[in-house]
């Protein structure tokens, strides 16, 4: 796993060198983690504020703070993120603003708003990360909290606002070159790790066994959900493109026989010395097809790869759990017997 981690960070650091890994401090995962499952509960979508600094290729996420909710419109968001980091500063905290954190549900986190949304906040913060926490993987007991930066090929694309097949093909961007995934570090101060060391020690034995729960069925169930509606999804975006290099192919063939027909028509007029007619008046006939966007297309696939990571991830997981569970229900058994 960590020989994965390691070559994942090396293709990264060879696509955008900006930073390396992104270390966060307990007390702001706590932060957010409170403000996710909060709005989780009644169904919102969460996102805040990221602070800290960049140090050597690193970048510390010290502290943060929840956005104000969208529905509220006498609230300016801009006017309250400054007057909250101006604040910050008065009292010392760093208020270095580095990137946003979100929250997901069932790995439902790329989509076309965060693609724009962290497109905005690279070109303006370069080292600017999103870090998108997974409400329902974290409840069941695996913490999902990870960080993506944007490509260079994918802010050049957003930038030239082409998302046509050929500026794809050209750029060489795909639904793996979209977002670069940056490994992230949870640390805590020696006094954290101490006061969590000695509360371990005071949990009793007989509630350990919550680390083996096994009713993970719910969290696979709805990756599976999300993951056939995507599929669906990405089927009506293939039978569109389908549809369009038809019409596309049909074109052509009709442009090539009206030229065709038009050069033996010019040939007759040449013979009898009248002007012939240019290829232009047939060209005109036909209008170039507008290529539809394939933007939508590739972020499905995107998702798509996410939902199919998860489960395998998830899956590997659950069957570890039922390999310790089944050990321990026969060293029980063979117990009981004696």
């Amino acid at each position: 796993m960590a020989n994965r981690a390691n070559r994942h960070a090396a293709r990264t650091e060879d696509s955008d060198n900006t930073i390396n890994y992104v270390q966060c401090d307990g007390l702001a995962v706590m932060k957010m983690v409170k403000h996710c499952h909060e709005e989780s509960s009644n169904m919102d979508l969460a996102q805040g504020a990221l602070l800290g600094l960049v140090v050597d290729k690193c970048l510390e996420i010290t502290n943060c703070f929840p956005f104000p909710k969208s529905g509220d419109e006498t609230m300016d968001e801009e006017l309250y993120q400054l007057t909250v980091m101006r604040r910050l500063r008065r009292v010392n905290v760093d208020h270095l603003h580095v990137g946003w954190y979100q929250s997901s549900d069932v790995g439902n986190s790329l989509s076309l708003a965060l693609l724009e949304s962290q497109y905005h906040y690279q070109t303006s913060i370069e080292e600017s990360v999103v870090v998108v926490y997974d409400t329902q993987k974290s409840s069941r007991g695996f913490l999902c909290l990870k960080a993506y930066r944007l490509t260079p090929q994918a802010i050049q694309m957003y930038k030239d606002g082409d998302f046509t097949p050929e500026a794809f093909r050209t750029l060489k961007v795909g639904y793996e070159s979209l977002f670069a995934e940056i490994p992230i570090v949870i640390k805590n101060s020696p006094l954290t790790n101490i006061m969590m060391s000695e509360l371990n020690e005071l949990l009793p034995e007989d509630k350990g066994h919550n680390f083996l729960d096994l009713g993970t069925a719910t969290v696979l169930e709805n990756q599976m959900r999300s993951l056939i509606e995507r599929v669906d999804e990405l089927y009506q975006e293939a039978v569109r493109y389908n549809k369009y290099q038809q019409v596309v192919f049909k074109q052509d063939t009709e442009k090539h026989r009206a030229l065709a027909k038009l050069a033996a028509e010019n040939a007759v007029r040449t013979s009898k010395g009248e002007p012939t007619v240019p290829e232009e008046e047939v060209i005109k006939q036909f209008r170039p097809m507008t290529a539809p966007n394939r933007l939508t297309a590739t972020i499905t696939s995107g998702q798509i790869n996410t939902h199919a990571q998860h489960i395998a991830q998830f899956c590997s997981q659950s069957l570890a759990k039922l390999f310790i569970t089944e050990s321990l229900q026969n060293a029980k058994e063979a117990k009981e017997t004696k």
